[in-house]
């Protein structure tokens, strides 16, 4: 009876698990539970690397927008058109539904200036939403108040005397108060006195 009882053992181990995709696996059944660990592990380098493809997918995107042949006037005034009768289908549809106003959606140059000045008085810890506590993000605020110099730059001539006022007066008060900032970080400490909660070290932690 004993014989009988070992021989089945044999055959379902032999027949449906090993045989058929051979005897490592029947030899090596110990070492298999040790490479079950092994597995995650081979699995997370490469998943490391393939965090990588977001950087390069983006310089491939703007590669490829260098490479591109030029779009043509008429593509661009066809597309325009375009644009503008999607956002008016889109505009009845709010307004149907919400019964408010849409011109508040309608972008214009000193609505991106204003955006642009207020993300970086968020930034620079001067301002903050209701109900939360002001964070300064000094590396983001340099890199909103660099893309205003920027415009600045790339619009002389272009633009109405309001829109330029509204322009240089919100670079220069930006850049102010990013001087007095940095100027509090970098300054170093008088007479060794140990830095306080509210001092640049916490500024530079505030944000991580």
């Amino acid at each position: 009876m004993k014989e009988k009882k070992q021989e089945p053992e044999f055959v379902v181990t032999d027949r449906r698990k090993f045989t058929d995709e051979g005897q490592l696996r029947h030899e090596s059944a110990e070492p298999t539970a040790e490479q079950a660990p092994e597995t995650p592990q081979a699995s997370a380098p490469a998943a490391q690397p393939a965090a990588a493809p977001p950087d390069s997918t983006k310089t491939a995107r703007v590669e490829h927008l260098r490479e591109a042949p030029p779009v043509t006037q008429s593509e661009h005034e066809a597309q325009s058109r375009e644009y503008s009768e999607g956002n008016k289908r889109l505009d009845e549809v709010l307004r149907e539904k919400t019964g408010g106003r849409t011109q508040s959606l309608e972008m214009t140059f000193e609505r991106l200036i204003a955006s642009l000045y207020m993300t970086a008085m968020l930034q620079l810890g001067l301002m903050a939403p209701e109900g939360e506590q002001p964070r300064a993000d000094i590396l983001g605020a340099r890199q909103t108040i660099d893309t205003i110099g920027i415009i600045n730059e790339k619009t002389k001539g272009n633009l109405t005397v309001a829109e330029q006022t509204l322009l240089q007066q919100s670079l220069f008060d930006l850049r102010m108060a990013y001087l007095e900032l940095t100027n509090a970080i970098t300054r170093p400490p008088e007479g060794g006195a140990k830095e306080g909660p509210g001092g640049p070290g916490s500024i530079l932690g505030a944000k991580r």
